[in-house]
């Protein structure tokens, strides 16, 4: 993983911690958001670790700029947001920027290792209902695709009905489970639909599928 943060002490702090763990190794270190997005493009790290507050290209810049297609093909690293700032517009922007999820600076050792592991299996940080209860907050700021405009629909026509269906559940903060009982079908289906869904969508995670439910108008604020 790479880790990203202004301040020296703090990155040796989470280098310390995260470079204890058997099962994670730190390739590398970035000072300021642009460093972090060349260190990134260079060593291709499964998970950036990313501060919020950076000098020259702050942490949400860079995290959209990484999230961004890559130019060797390759699969675009995790990222992992973390912040002194437990404000809702934070988190906002840095899941729309295209973090897989965030977690404050002051958490202890033990949830900032779980969160760099919860991200690297593909997973949000978040869970549904928060993330969909704060995309729905700030619902009004992200345009829904207009239908007179040529590729309107075009990557929701991607999806089966039963696919829609699905998207539109996780997008109201339903987990598997939940979405299994409203349909009358089994957690592993679902799970199965949720595959095809981000992989038909080229999204990571269900965090990204809440933003294009939204975007693309499938639900709104007022569903």
């Amino acid at each position: 993983m790479l880790v990203c943060d202004d301040q020296s002490v703090v990155r040796v702090g989470y280098v310390t911690i995260l470079s204890a763990q058997s099962d994670m190794e730190v390739v590398g270190e970035a000072s300021n958001g642009a460093i972090a997005v060349q260190e990134a493009r260079r060593l291709h790290p499964d998970v950036v670790v990313m501060d919020i507050q950076m000098p020259v290209v702050d942490g949400i810049e860079a995290t959209r700029r990484l999230a961004g297609p890559t130019v060797d093909g390759l699969s675009a690293p995790k990222v992992l947001i973390v912040t002194t700032f437990n404000l809702d517009e934070y988190v906002y922007q840095a899941l729309r920027a295209g973090a897989s999820g965030f977690v404050l600076k002051e958490a202890p050792p033990a949830e900032l290792v779980g969160a760099v592991r919860t991200v690297a299996e593909g997973e949000s940080l978040l869970a549904p209902a928060v993330t969909s209860r704060l995309i729905g907050r700030f619902a009004g700021r992200i345009r829904p695709s207009d239908p007179a405009e040529p590729e309107a629909g075009h990557a929701l026509s991607k999806l089966t009905a039963r696919e829609r269906q699905v998207l539109a559940l996780i997008a109201t903060g339903m987990s598997n489970a939940e979405i299994a009982g409203a349909l009358f079908i089994s957690a592993e289906t679902v799970k199965t639909y949720v595959s095809r869904i981000l992989t038909k969508l080229g999204l990571r995670d269900r965090v990204q599928a809440v933003v294009f439910a939204y975007q693309e108008g499938l639900v709104s604020a007022r569903n």
